[in-house]
């Protein structure tokens, strides 16, 4: 099953994905600015991975998000719902009307993905060192039934200080799981600060292998890199695989590119009007 664009795109398949992240980031900037909050900076640094997961890489079907033989996509870092949300209207398992909703009272469109309300959530998520011990159960559980169906989980690289996720990593090897992918968003900031002056994570890729997994890295805003290497999994017969993909956060927005203090925060009317300006000269579009 290979899920559509949901609006004609008649360039080549690299051009196609590029376009579609571009309107992933103007859309959850328009979210976050009409919501009055969100978490910005790191909707920017996932964009491309979840456009070339949507629309490349995942075996699903919007009209049946409940197929058993699909793909499951985790979103762990779940405060990064704008672009999320923007993506799975995107790919039709919403109208995208419904994105202007985000955040307001009685909507389905939480803070944090909710799998109880919205078509293609696998599992709530936004507490943060949760994602991937959700999809190592998964992924067992797809082992165990002898299904073809992957799991695939996005982290922040922040949330890899929670010990949850190396009891998570030690289990995934030891069960074989190659039916696991990991795509961390390495843009090397988290609330308030980097990454590496809060609790270093480098030799990150080192750590991962000596934990038992297939590990490879990458430019995380590179479409044709990205494509090849989540459609080339597993990476080793009977190793979890982990794509270390390096990103800048705010990406394509001056005043937040690699700033922490856009982790999280709303936009005024000038700053979305200049990022959308930004965004479109960016994408040509």
């Amino acid at each position: 099953m290979q899920n559509p664009l949901t609006r004609p795109i008649t360039a080549a398949p690299t051009e196609a994905l590029r376009r579609q992240a571009c309107w992933i980031r103007r859309r959850s900037l328009q979210m976050i600015h009409r919501a009055g909050f969100g978490h910005p900076g790191g909707d920017l640094s996932c964009a491309d991975i979840l456009a070339v997961l949507y629309f490349a890489i995942l075996r699903i079907d919007p009209s049946r998000p409940h197929d058993p033989e699909r793909d499951r996509f985790i979103m762990s870092k779940g405060h990064s719902s704008a672009s999320f949300y923007a993506t799975l209207a995107a790919a039709g398992f919403f109208a995208e009307e419904e994105l202007d909703s985000y955040l307001q009272p009685l909507s389905r469109l939480n803070g944090h993905p909710d799998r109880n309300k919205v078509p293609g959530v696998e599992a709530n998520t936004g507490t943060l060192g949760h994602g991937l011990p959700i999809a190592v159960g998964a992924a067992l559980a797809a082992k165990l039934d002898h299904a073809r169906w992957r799991v695939f989980v996005l982290t922040g690289d922040g949330e890899l200080q929670e010990g949850s996720n190396w009891e998570a990593a030690m289990a995934a090897a030891h069960h074989g799981l190659d039916n696991l992918v990991l795509i961390v968003d390495r843009n090397g900031l988290q609330q308030g600060d980097a990454t590496e002056r809060t609790v270093r994570l480098e030799p990150l890729a080192d750590k991962f292998r000596a934990f038992g997994w297939a590990v490879a890295e990458t430019d995380g805003h590179d479409h044709a890199a990205l494509s090849a290497l989540l459609g080339g999994v597993p990476f080793e017969a009977g190793k979890p695989n982990c794509v270390v993909a390096h990103t800048t956060k705010g990406k394509g927005v001056s005043f937040m590119e690699a700033r922490a203090a856009w982790h999280h925060g709303h936009l005024s009317d000038e700053q979305l009007a200049q990022a959308l300006r930004e965004l479109e000269e960016a994408c040509g579009v």
